[in-house]
């Protein structure tokens, strides 16, 4: 009975085992490596186009700001507008020396 216990016990690993190692040498297989860099790919095109739709949500909701501080005659909030009116002020000034290239 002890045997017949061991040989189930050794049966089960070496399924596994063989299955694992089966697993792994098709992921080294051509087809293997071309589904793997699919998968990379389709999960980057879709954290770019997350991205995109983040940056659009935020610039819709910029422009309704800026709408309705329009609508209700205010003016616009802009912070760099002192510096641009200067023609004086370049970029060096508005960004210190040791951020440029």
């Amino acid at each position: 009975m002890r045997r017949l216990f061991w040989l189930g016990i050794g049966l089960a690993v070496g399924v596994v085992v063989v299955r694992k190692a089966t697993r792994t040498a098709q992921a080294y297989t051509p087809a293997g490596i071309a589904g793997g860099l699919s998968e990379s790919a389709g999960s980057l095109v879709e954290s770019l186009r997350s991205f995109v739709e983040d940056v659009r949500i935020g610039m819709a909701e910029r422009e309704q700001e800026i709408h309705a501080a329009f609508a209700r005659g205010e003016a616009f909030d802009d912070q760099f507008a002192d510096l641009r009116e200067d023609p004086r002020i370049g970029d060096r000034e508005i960004f210190p020396e040791e951020h440029q290239r």
